[in-house]
């Protein structure tokens, strides 16, 4: 009797091992989230993934860059000049540092805080180089180079 429980144990052992490697590898194959941006105004808010980089840890060529300012698909929000424009990222964005850019030019300094804010009248002010009722925002990752680039367009609500 003895000799037939070890054996039962074994080939319990063997399923459990079995089923733990396999819950391994199909974990494995799953691709880890890309970091997210988020801007917020009043109740409303977006987020997107990155429009260029943002995964592999490695710099956009100069090149692609302004590609990735002129991509198809990016985000909108309405935003009233008289509210608080609201920018969080994740805390993979933030530690490599970021930076706001309002038209591809830079807006603030880099942080490394998962979360800024700006009055909406930045946005459309000609002072900051805005022109019209809408504008490009973006969130540049890296304080060196460009590690990725999540963009965003803010239309005037007024």
């Amino acid at each position: 009797m003895t000799t037939l429980q070890s054996v039962v144990r074994r080939r319990r052992a063997l399923a459990a091992a079995g089923a733990v490697s396999a819950g391994l590898l199909v974990l494995s194959a799953c691709d880890k989230p890309t970091p997210i941006a988020t801007v917020t105004v009043g109740t409303s808010s977006v987020h997107a993934e990155a429009t260029c980089g943002g995964e592999s840890g490695e710099t956009v060529k100069t090149s692609d860059l302004a590609k990735c300012l002129k991509g198809k698909g990016i985000k909108s929000i309405k935003v009233d000049p008289d509210e608080t424009v609201r920018f969080g990222v994740d805390p993979e964005i933030a530690d490599e540092g970021w930076t706001i850019l309002m038209n591809g030019q830079p807006l603030t300094d880099s942080s490394t805080k998962t979360y800024r804010t700006v009055p909406g009248s930045v946005f459309f002010n000609a002072q900051y180089g805005a022109s019209g009722n809408s504008t490009l925002v973006s969130i540049k990752e890296g304080e060196r180079g460009v590690t990725g680039l999540w963009s965003f367009k803010l239309k005037k609500d007024s």
